[in-house]
């Protein structure tokens, strides 16, 4: 059985596992950003944990398509105070960063996992996270997050984020960094069409290089509401789909704003598959 080693946890990934997201940002796009909000943020990651999340996502600077970044001292100030309340909570926290000073703090206050949009290749980045036991999230991303959907443009999606994802992977290997702690992204939404978005669904098994396991993270984003014309606040229904079609591919680890709801999903279509 395969194993993610995430800090101090070695978490099967015999089913997919749900990362529940908790925005700490001020401009999230599906609107649940928590920015300066310590005790609400804390108690909606507690809630997301007690819905079934298995692991818990912080983020605290938007990566929304166009989005402004915030600064290293912002993005701290809204991470460490909720961080230093849940390293104790028992649940692997994940830290949703580009940025080497932010991991590498984030790292000494207890969390479980970077999860990298950059796919650490910003400077500094593999050094910050190669001597721990952190578990990393390598994804793809074309472009930078205020100009990422302006134009995205790829010969062959699926063949690049494949080649992107080989090279990140040999990048981590030649840094130290053991391949039972890597997980893959494609990157959904993060410099692609709504056409690059589904060809890398469709071929999603092809994405995991190496058999690494996949995370999958379109909970309620723009190419939900571009397929069923509902808005951010509509689309659950939507969002649970995907999950479950992820789940079909191969993606081990499934990022959700709705935990409880995807868990529902995921175990009947557990329940049926196991029939087969």
């Amino acid at each position: 059985m395969q194993t993610l080693h995430c800090g101090k946890y070695l978490l099967p990934l015999d089913r997919p596992l749900v990362m529940g997201i908790v925005n700490l940002t001020p401009d999230s796009f599906s609107g649940d950003g928590l920015a300066g909000q310590t005790r609400a943020a804390l108690e909606h990651a507690r809630a997301q944990w007690e819905a079934g999340a298995d692991m818990l996502d912080l983020g605290a600077e938007s990566t929304r398509p166009g989005a402004q970044p915030a600064s290293l001292e912002e993005e701290l100030e809204r991470l460490l105070p909720v961080l230093e309340e849940m390293k104790d909570w028992g649940v692997p926290v994940s830290i949703d960063t580009y940025k080497p000073p932010v991991m590498a703090a984030a790292l000494a206050a207890g969390a479980s996992m970077i999860n990298d949009i950059n796919g650490l290749r910003s400077p500094g980045a593999l050094e910050a996270v190669a001597a721990s036991d952190c578990g990393i999230c390598l994804m793809h991303m074309q472009g930078e997050p205020l100009h990422m959907q302006q134009a995205p443009v790829y010969g062959d999606v699926v063949a690049e984020v494949e080649g992107f994802l080989a090279q990140r992977l040999e990048a981590c290997e030649q840094a130290g960094i053991a391949r039972d702690r890597l997980v893959l992204d494609p990157g959904f939404g993060f410099g692609k069409t709504l056409e690059h978005n589904l060809r890398l669904f469709a071929h999603l098994s092809r994405l995991a290089v190496a058999d690494l396991p996949l995370l999958v993270g379109v909970s309620r984003k723009s190419m939900l509401g571009a397929i069923t014309g509902r808005p951010v606040t509509e689309r659950l229904a939507a969002s649970l789909g995907a999950a479950v079609v992820a789940a079909a591919k191969g993606a081990r680890i499934i990022r959700v704003h709705d935990v409880a709801a995807t868990r529902d999903a995921l175990a009947v279509w557990s329940a049926i598959t196991q029939q087969e």
